[in-house]
């Protein structure tokens, strides 16, 4: 890595450690031109898939547009932001281990309202209802009897 100081061609590394949960690497440098020292962090670089929309067109995945799907939806409920963020993250996690170049939004999708079912259930109503385009108020009390049908007994 070039020297943000002095432009030197190499620098040497001198610590590295693990940060965020192990999805980066701090580095600590030093060039040995102007001995100067400095930090870099490391990270993958891992590829999104393409979003096929339900018209057949191409997009490219948008991380900020997911999020802020999912933070209208609980909007005003009791679920905390890192609740939020684990939840995008492993949605994103799952786009990713596909393998695939493109992916259908209609799996996103599915996939946001199993991890809103998780977090909070009006949230995921809400959601459900714009995402399947409930048109009346009996697609919404059908599908909370879903909801219902699918807790168990002991109202997990």
């Amino acid at each position: 890595m070039h020297c943000p100081f002095c432009s030197a061609v190499d620098t040497r590394v001198i610590d590295s450690r693990l940060v965020g949960d192990g999805e980066q690497v701090r580095r600590r440098r030093e060039c040995p031109e102007c001995n100067e020292r400095f930090t870099t962090f490391e990270s993958a670089e891992l590829v999104l898939p393409r979003v096929i929309k339900r018209d057949e067109r191409r997009s490219p995945f948008d991380e900020d547009k997911l999020r802020a799907g999912m933070v209208r939806a609980l909007q005003k409920r009791p679920v905390a932001s890192e609740q939020i963020e684990a939840a995008l993250q492993r949605i994103l996690r799952r786009a990713r281990s596909t393998g695939e170049r493109e992916i259908h939004s209609k799996l996103i999708g599915q996939w946001v309202m199993e991890e809103l079912r998780a977090l909070d259930e009006v949230a995921y109503v809400r959601f459900a209802s714009v995402y399947r385009s409930f048109q009346d108020v009996n697609a919404f009390r059908d599908e909370i009897e879903r909801l219902k049908d699918k807790v168990s007994p002991d109202g997990k």
